[in-house]
């Protein structure tokens, strides 16, 4: 039986105030929504407790947290995996990213001033960089900023939740498609987007998120291709 191939989880800082149980599932969440736990890496809570440097108790509990928000699941006999992917559940959760992000964007348009746009522009200097260096985790955490900036500048939205679950499910596909995005990504839908924000047009931003939602996942425009690359991703 071949060993499994090490965790590379990013542990930030925890605050004052932060408790461990919390900072844990923090991590953990971060690490799925990035995709550095990949389909088919089987875990334990022996590994993540020292990986984290803590004991099993708030793992535990940071694990039953990311199991119900479908982001991690725990198996019969006690392995910790990413939940298996179909065809069908991989193109359901790209189009309700669509239709949830691109309502998202268009009510919080009235809401972007110019601060929020130059941190946007910055945002997507970041995940330009980031991609060229070949950097897939930054520039996954890049683009989750640019778009939880865009909609959290609506002070009455209610869809992050929503969307961060979306995300969540999504988070362990993602860092494999950011290996082959560059293939089918050619138009720049931030610079799209943010031309559409200066210009105060609903439906030039509507389609420009749509249009990177979309494009992100691209290189799977098939079923055939769908059904290959999920096969992939849990042999990984």
């Amino acid at each position: 039986m071949s060993k499994p191939a090490p965790l590379n989880i990013t542990l930030t800082d925890r605050n004052d105030g932060v408790t461990i149980t919390e900072w844990v599932y923090e991590v953990l969440r971060h690490a799925v929504m990035c995709g550095q736990i990949l389909p088919g890496r089987s875990l334990t809570l022996r590994e993540l407790a020292k990986i984290l440097g803590v004991s099993p108790m708030p793992v535990r509990e940071a694990i039953k947290r990311l199991c119900a928000e479908r982001a991690l699941e725990v198996k019969e006999n006690r392995r910790i995996i990413v939940p298996t992917m179909s065809a069908m559940k991989f193109q359901e959760l790209c189009e309700t990213r669509i239709a949830l992000e691109s309502h998202a964007a268009i009510r919080a348009l009235p809401y972007i001033n110019s601060t929020i746009l130059e941190q946007l522009e910055c945002l997507d200097k970041n995940i330009d960089q980031a991609m060229k260096l070949q950097q897939f985790e930054a520039t996954i955490t890049y683009n989750q900023a640019f778009h939880r900036l865009l909609y959290t500048a609506n002070p009455h939205q209610i869809g992050m939740p929503l969307i961060e679950s979306l995300w969540l499910q999504l988070g362990p596909f993602l860092r494999l498609s950011n290996e082959k995005v560059r293939e089918h990504y050619v138009i720049d839908r931030h610079q799209e987007a943010l031309k559409a924000i200066k210009n105060q047009d609903a439906v030039a931003l509507q389609i420009a998120i749509a249009a990177d939602i979309r494009e992100g996942f691209a290189f799977v425009g098939t079923s055939e291709l769908l059904h290959e690359f999920i096969q992939q991703s849990a042999q990984k």
